[in-house]
């Protein structure tokens, strides 16, 4: 058994941060190691961020986003569309669409995709949630900006069946060939779907 090289306290920051996605027990010694280095400009400020996140963040109880207020910036944004909600997966996508300042609209965040295989129903996800904001009245388009795997199509289609009847306009991100992508270079599966996705040149 090895010897330990640093104090429980130290070797729990090391646990902690190897649980993040990306850094391994390697990557996270070195991360914990450069925290410690920079402890005063670094890992106080970072531990003080970090208390007053755990505190206050909250979600949305509209769309399912994570903000420090509730509703969130977003829903309580009077410039935003909100005839129009973009339909994500994660929060994540959430941002990734923000960062891109693709579309001025409201959000909803389903917390996943349908998996029956990973016992993942439609209980499981903000789908009702959404069914109801739509009732409610209001909304002219749902975009659903899933992402193209197998389970996110599925639960486009579930989505789409269970507002069938709404008159709403339901539409999907298109899929296809990225901006600067080589044919050479896509996988089947997208060259697949940018040739069923076509659209006339004008």
């Amino acid at each position: 058994m090895p010897h330990a090289t640093a104090g429980p306290e130290i070797e729990r920051l090391i646990q902690l941060l190897a649980k993040l996605p990306g850094l391994g027990p390697r990557s996270a010694r070195r991360a914990a190691l450069h925290l410690i280095n920079k402890k005063d400009d670094l890992l106080v400020p970072l531990a003080s961020a970090m208390a007053v996140a755990a505190e206050k963040i909250v979600v949305c109880s509209i769309c399912g986003n994570v903000d420090t207020a509730d509703p969130c910036m977003i829903c309580a944004d009077p410039r935003r569309d909100a005839a129009t909600i973009v339909v994500v997966e994660e929060v994540a996508d959430l941002w990734a669409l923000e960062r891109a300042d693709a579309v001025n609209a409201r959000y909803h965040v389903l917390g996943g995709v349908l998996s029956p295989l990973d016992g993942i129903g439609p209980d499981d996800l903000g789908i009702a949630s959404l069914v109801a904001r739509v009732a409610a009245g209001g909304v002219n388009e749902v975009i659903l900006a899933v992402n193209a795997t197998v389970e996110g199509q599925t639960t486009a289609h579930y989505i789409t069946d269970q507002l069938t009847g709404t008159g709403v306009k339901v539409s999907r991100l298109a899929h296809g060939v990225p901006v600067g992508g080589e044919l050479d270079y896509l996988d089947e599966g997208t060259l697949a779907a940018a040739i069923r996705s076509r659209t006339a040149f004008d």
